[in-house]
């Protein structure tokens, strides 16, 4: 078995194909199913908000107006989570989906949680009644105690391996093809379905431990990484390619980040500064506690980019315009793209020009933050030359406003 790498020391950052050569990236927004605030504490994670305006529940109405955002600006997906600590992805997005016309939706899930024919099934079903608008994240689980509320008692490698199983399932049945599996894991016998989704969605699939890279290169079509500096994503890609092409694959590459751009760099560090204010010591250190018991890889790589409470926001740039903030009260992606929208662009042509291909954005409060990326960073990788709205989208046909009485 290929060993991931240990990533100590820094690789070349542009090592990646060249950008000019490199179709455009793709642009996801996120839906936080969990709840919302202005700050980072609010809205899930079973944390009040402290920062103005408060709380703002995870209802459909809410979600709309995201999901409206992220489709008028130019988003082509919005990645939906899983746990216990938000809604159910599924059946929020079918909702969702009738909200919307173009956008698409990530749906996250877990694989050890139904059978592999059922959502095979489900999948289909989701294609066909929204127009091809499904794409899947599939989320091993890396949280022992919330795995085994679901009722899932596997250790983390024996995870993997179920979910290898799995997605064996779910491709052959999305093949056309009858099943028959009686793995370790799983076992089907007879399954086929009666109409395979069209189009098949794309697996997105993430993990920095040796399974999982396994697992990516041989059942993923995006493998997704979190917001990592430039050095160590690029090893990733390396290592991730390495193991595809070993089994004549090639596999697409995504990376997870949160934003926080505004017109200036000064005003982005600014609202860095406000959030990292809203955010009490203590609750910093019962966050980093619990995080600490993750069986998660990447997890853990995320919370050695910080040291676990700083008093001021420059403190926790961890790479030109990368700050690790984020993470100090949220599981998962911790870090942040921080700074006026040029330096953002510049910071996403970089990991474009590593490999990257997909980013899945962030920002809180999730509706206002979508218009600061969709107007500001998204037109200026435009003009670049790095990133075309989606057909369909109204980005791709906008004007400028008329007023009345300007001359114009």
């Amino acid at each position: 078995m290929t060993e991931a790498p240990a990533l100590t020391s820094p690789a070349d950052p542009f090592t990646g194909d060249d950008a000019g050569a490199r179709p455009p990236l793709v642009a996801h927004w996120f839906l936080p199913t969990y709840g919302d605030s202005r700050g980072l504490v609010g809205g899930g994670h079973g944390m009040a908000a402290t920062a103005a305006g408060g709380s703002r529940p995870a209802s459909l109405g809410y979600l709309t107006q995201v999901v409206r955002a992220a489709e008028t600006v130019g988003f082509e997906a919005a990645l939906t989570p899983a746990g216990l600590w938000c809604e159910d992805a599924w059946l929020t997005t079918a909702m969702l989906a009738g909200a919307s016309e173009r956008l698409k939706f990530l749906v996250a899930f877990r694989p050890g949680l139904l059978s592999p024919t059922l959502a095979a099934q489900m999948a289909a079903t989701f294609q066909r009644h929204s127009g091809g608008r499904l794409l899947l994240n599939v989320v091993t689980g890396g949280e022992p105690a919330e795995q085994r509320a679901y009722g899932d008692f596997l250790g983390k490698d024996d995870r993997y391996r179920r979910c290898g199983e799995f997605l064996q399932v779910v491709r052959g049945l999305w093949r056309g093809e009858t099943v028959d599996l009686a793995g370790e894991h799983v076992q089907v016998e007879g399954a086929k379905l009666e109409t395979v989704p069209d189009p098949v969605p794309p697996v997105y699939f993430g993990g920095s431990s040796p399974l999982a890279g396994e697992v990516a290169a041989e059942h993923s079509d995006v493998y997704l990484t979190w917001g990592e500096p430039p050095a160590q994503v690029a090893e990733k890609i390396e290592w991730i390619r390495g193991l595809a092409a070993a089994r004549g694959r090639t596999v697409r590459f995504g990376i997870r980040l949160h934003v926080i751009t505004r017109d200036t760099s000064d005003a982005a560090w600014a609202q860095a500064e406000t959030l990292l204010a809203g955010i009490p010591q203590g609750m910093i250190d019962k966050v980093q506690a619990n995080l600490a018991r993750s069986e998660s890889e990447g997890q853990r790589r995320m919370r050695a980019l910080h040291s676990g409470g700083t008093a001021r926001a420059a403190d926790l740039e961890v790479s030109p315009n990368l700050w690790a903030g984020v993470g100090l009260v949220r599981g998962g992606a911790g870090t942040a793209l921080v700074g006026s929208h040029t330096e953002v662009a510049d910071r996403i042509a970089e990991y474009h020009a590593l490999g990257i291909d997909e980013f899945v954005l962030s920002g809180h409060p999730h509706l206002e933050e979508a218009y600061w990326v969709g107007e500001g960073v998204l037109p200026e990788l435009g003009r670049r030359g790095l990133w075309v709205p989606p057909a369909g989208s109204p980005a791709a046909a906008s004007a400028p406003a008329s007023i009345p009485f300007t001359g114009r």
